[in-house]
C-alpha cells in the first residue's frame, strides 16, 4: 500500500527542511525568485531577505507553495513555524507575518490584512522605503512568539 501524501507534513520534514537550507537549495530557490522578478521587486524581496535572515541565527529559508501558477513557489522564513513570507504581487511585494495580528507593532507599519484575525503584511510599491529597523523588530517578535508557542 503507497504511503499517504499527508505523511510529508509530518513533524518528520522539519529535519529535512534544515538540510535543504543548510545545502543551499533554498537559498538558491529564493535567489531565482528574486532574479525572475521585475528589477524593482527583486531589489525589494532581496533587501526584506537580507533583514530577515540577518535578524535571527536561527531563521531558516525555504521555499513553499509551489502551484501551476507559481511554479517556482513563494519565499519563507522559519523559525520554530512560520515567521514570515513574500508574495511578489502584481503592483507590490507584501511581506506577510503568519502571527502578525498577535506581534505588538509600535511603528505602524503593517498597512494591510489588517482584516485578518492571524495575518497583518506590509506592501511596498517601487517607491516606498524599508524601514529596516522596524522590519527586524517585527521579526524578532514573531521568532519571540513562535517560541513561546513551540515551548507550551
Amino acid at each position: 500500500m503507497p504511503a499517504k501524501k499527508s505523511a510529508a507534513k509530518s513533524p518528520g520534514k522539519k529535519p529535512a527542511a534544515k538540510a535543504a537550507a543548510a545545502d543551499g537549495n533554498a537559498s538558491k530557490e529564493i535567489d531565482a525568485i528574486i532574479k525572475a522578478a521585475e528589477p524593482w521587486k527583486g531589489t525589494k524581496l532581496a533587501e526584506l531577505r537580507q533583514i530577515i535572515v540577518k535578524a535571527d541565527p536561527g531563521i531558516i529559508e525555504e521555499v513553499k507553495w509551489k502551484k501551476p501558477s507559481q511554479p517556482e513557489g513563494v519565499a519563507v522564513w522559519v523559525h520554530n513555524g512560520n515567521l514570515c513570507h513574500v508574495d511578489v504581487l502584481k503592483n507590490t511585494v507584501r511581506l506577510n507575518f503568519h502571527s502578525g495580528a498577535q506581534i505588538k507593532e509600535p511603528k505602524k507599519l503593517f498597512n494591510t490584512r489588517l482584516d485578518s484575525s492571524t495575518v497583518r503584511a506590509i506592501d511596498y510599491g517601487p517607491e516606498d522605503r524599508i524601514d529596516k529597523a522596524g522590519v527586524k523588530a517585527l521579526v524578532l517578535a514573531a521568532v519571540k512568539l513562535n517560541a513561546a508557542k513551540a515551548s507550551k
